[in-house]
C-alpha cells in the first residue's frame, strides 16, 4: 500500500533505537524526510546513517534531551516546518505509590506529559495553516489497564490521553490528526532490562524470564520494532485522516479489554 506521504518531512523523537527507530525507519522507506532526536550522540548519528543508506532520504540529527526546555528550543530550531511529529521518551522508574514525591511526579510529568503538549504547541499552527498534519504520541497500554508499578506512568501519561482526546477534535477539521500508539511488550532494550530484572529478582535464566513474561501475551512473543513502526507509519499516512483522537493498543492481545 502506497501511504501518500513521499515527500513529507517529520520529526521523530526517541530514535536512535528501540521503538522510536522503528517508527522513523518505518516512515524513510515511505520517502519522509527525517529530523531524528535522542540524547545521545554516538548512537543517534549510527542509526542515522542506517536509515541514509538503506532509504536515501535526507536525515537530520539532534542530540538533546528533549523533555527540557534547552534541549527542546534546540531540536526546534533544527526542525522548522514538519508534516509529520511522533513524541516518545523513556518511562519514569518504577516504584509504590508510598515511594514518590512531588519532584517525582513533576519529572514524570515533565517528560510524559509536558513535552509531546510543547512540541504539539509548537508544530501544529504550521500543520494547521497548510492544512495537513499527523501526530502520534507513543504512551503505554498503562493508559488502558494501569500497571501498579509504574504509576508515575499511569498518571502523566493517562494525563496526555486526556489532552488528546479534547484536542484532537480541535484540528481534526484544519487536516491534523492526532492519535496515541500504546505499546505492550517489545524486543527493545527496555524489555531486555526487565528480562534482567527478573532473572535476578527471581532467581531465574534469561531465557526462562522471556518465556515467563512471554506466556502472558496470547500472540506468545514480544512484538517487533519493525511491526511497530509500520503501523505507526499508518497512522501518519494519508490514510488515516478520519482515525481522530484515538489511542490503538499494540500490545499481542495482553490487555484483556472490550473497549
Amino acid at each position: 500500500m502506497d501511504l501518500g506521504i513521499s515527500g513529507k518531512r517529520a520529526l521523530v523523537c526517541a530514535s536512535s533505537k528501540g521503538l522510536g527507530f522503528g517508527c522513523a525507519q518505518a516512515l524513510a522507506r515511505e520517502g519522509v524526510s527525517l529530523v531524528m532526536n535522542a540524547r545521545t550522540e554516538g548512537p543517534l548519528l549510527d542509526a542515522a546513517e542506517v536509515i541514509r543508506a538503506e532509504t536515501g532520504v535526507d536525515v537530520v540529527t539532534v542530540a538533546a534531551d528533549i523533555t527540557s526546555e534547552e534541549g527542546r528550543a534546540e531540536v526546534l530550531k533544527a526542525t522548522g516546518e514538519v508534516d509529520i511529529l511522533v513524541t516518545n521518551a523513556g518511562g519514569p522508574p518504577p516504584g509504590m505509590w508510598s515511594d514518590w514525591s512531588r519532584d517525582d511526579f513533576i519529572d514524570a510529568f515533565d517528560a510524559n506529559l509536558l513535552t509531546p503538549i510543547a512540541l504539539m504547541q509548537a508544530l501544529m499552527p504550521g500543520m494547521m495553516e497548510r492544512g495537513w498534519g499527523r501526530v502520534v504520541n507513543i504512551t503505554s497500554v498503562s493508559v488502558k489497564a494501569p500497571i501498579a508499578v509504574l504509576g508515575l506512568s499511569n498518571t502523566a501519561r493517562t494525563g496526555l490521553t486526556g489532552f488528546v482526546a479534547g484536542t484532537a477534535r480541535q484540528v481534526a477539521g484544519q487536516g491534523v490528526i492526532i492519535n496515541n500508539l500504546l505499546p505492550g511488550l517489545h524486543d527493545t532494550d527496555r524489555a531486555a532490562a526487565l528480562d534482567k530484572g527478573a532473572t535476578e529478582a527471581q532467581g531465574i535464566t534469561l531465557d526462562e524470564a522471556r518465556a515467563q513474561r512471554m506466556a502472558t501475551i496470547p500472540s506468545g512473543r514480544y512484538g517487533t520494532k519493525e511491526e511497530f513502526g509500520a503501523t505507526c507509519a499508518f497512522m501518519c499516512s494519508q490514510h488515516a485522516g478520519f482515525m481522530v483522537g484515538q489511542n490503538v493498543l499494540l500490545d499481542g492481545g495482553a490487555t484483556n479489554t472490550t473497549l
